[in-house]
């Protein structure tokens, strides 16, 4: 991943293996951008629309889609390897009552530091605390910690991008605070001598890496899957009898890795949380429509659950939940907190690069001619069942209509139009069959 940053285009974390694909309608139906179609008897991912959700990877019965991510291996020769794991790792063990066995296992594991990110999400919440205090930004603020939902906003709400939180996620904040500890630890090593490896639940936090949102570059190195680091770390835990006391992570950094996590953690009953990205979708088209008056903050995570629904995952993602509520139990409040009146320190969780609408779903660049075409979308549309069968390889004959318009598709490839034609001209040649072979009326008389 060393030239992450030297993409053209948007480099995405999700593939497709045709061996395996079957052409099956299971991934066309769900994919919430409708960047997918069946054409040739597999299915084709739009990379334009493509947002990484992984949702076609959870769905998928023949495990044709899979993530892209980095192992171990790949960072041998760097002089400093530093673990990020996520907050949902935690809740992969079962019995586990002290998150000091995990940072020991890492360790062990072949990590030389461990930067926990769940540290980086309570100064998040501590500054979203503060953010929401002030009377000079939109109203409700949205969540900026899941790239899914920020790059759905981009391509699909724009409107919306104004209401987005424009703080970098807890990921991209620990990448950063790891690197300059560790040279402030060690004054020997310098920044190319240090990577940061991000232990993640998710592909979209990959695509993340590779395609940063609010900075112009991620100081995260790699992305390692948890259920590649999970069975190392089993073992490695295995001979821990008393670990060091190295965990520097409370409740709320841990709470992040579910559904409510983050929207707890800023003491304002003010909000709404969601996931799963059908859920995320109808809840952004009700803030657009202005539904919901008086909340201020909006947390969405595209993963049923949170992050412990990331398809990187091994744990079920709600015995993952329960068992990050037991170990709360054994946690304080916090660990890290902001600096007071520490100006670097804030702007540091900034964005430094504003994330931009990224007009995929645009008909065309000139407005007159895509109301055009959105009418001959209608027109054709109007003309199919509408019982979205996805038989022609779109999601919805809506879809399919644009298809058409674009020139991808034509109104033979609708299977319910194509049979209503073979029977219309079956009915006619019945008729021409019985009109030329059948005996004339008179013949019949005379027969009589």
């Amino acid at each position: 991943m060393g030239d992450k940053h030297n993409q053209s285009a948007y480099n995405h974390s999700v593939s497709l293996d045709l061996n395996k694909c079957k052409g099956c309608t299971h991934c066309l139906k769900r994919c919430p951008t409708e960047a997918i179609r069946i054409r040739n008897g597999h299915a084709v991912i739009r990379n334009e629309r493509c947002i990484d959700c992984g949702e076609c990877i959870r769905i998928c019965p023949h495990q044709a889609k899979k993530a892209l991510y980095d192992r171990l291996e790949d960072f041998k020769d760097y002089k400093w390897k530093i673990a990020l794991p996520a907050p949902a790792l935690y809740g992969q063990f079962d019995n586990l009552d002290d998150l000091d066995y995990v940072v020991s296992g890492l360790l062990k594991c072949g990590f030389d530091d461990v930067f926990e990110v769940a540290r980086a999400a309570e100064l998040v919440s501590e500054y979203t605390r503060q953010y929401l205090q002030r009377e000079d930004v939109p109203k409700p603020v949205i969540s900026s910690a899941c790239p899914v939902v920020v790059r759905l906003i981009s391509v699909r709400f724009p409107y919306l991008l104004d209401n987005v939180l424009p703080v970098l996620p807890p990921v991209e904040l620990a990448a950063r605070m790891a690197k300059e500890e560790a040279m402030r630890k060690h004054p020997e090593l310098r920044e190319e001598d240090i990577c940061a490896l991000f232990i993640s639940p998710c592909p979209a936090k990959v695509s993340y890496v590779r395609n940063p949102l609010g900075t112009a570059e991620s100081k995260i190195d790699g992305v390692l899957a948890i259920r590649d680091v999970y069975f190392k770390l089993v073992g490695a835990m295995k001979g821990i009898e008393c670990p060091e006391l190295s965990s520097e992570t409370g409740l709320i950094g841990v709470s992040w890795a579910g559904t409510g996590g983050e929207s707890s953690a800023l003491l304002n009953d003010k909000y709404l949380a969601a996931d799963g990205i059908e859920n995320v979708i109808k809840v952004l088209d009700e803030i657009e429509k202005e539904n919901f008056a008086g909340l201020e903050f909006i947390e969405l995570n595209a993963c049923n659950g949170g992050c412990v629904g990331g398809a990187l995952n091994v744990e079920n993602p709600y015995i993952a939940k329960a068992r990050l509520q037991n170990l709360r139990r054994y946690l304080p409040v916090a660990k890290s907190r902001l600096a007071a009146k520490d100006r670097e320190a804030e702007e540091r969780m900034l964005w430094d690069a504003k994330v931009a609408y990224s007009p995929v779903m645009q008909l065309d660049a000139d407005r007159g001619e895509a109301m055009r075409k959105m009418q001959k979308i209608q027109t054709i549309s109007k003309c199919f069942s509408q019982i979205d069968c996805g038989s022609c390889g779109a999601p919805t004959c809506n879809a399919l209509a644009e298809d058409i318009v674009r020139g991808e598709a034509s109104e033979d490839d609708c299977i319910i139009e194509m049979r209503r034609q073979i029977h219309a001209i079956y009915d006619h040649l019945g008729k021409i069959v019985h009109e030329t072979y059948a005996p004339p009326a008179a013949d019949k008389e005379t027969k009589e």
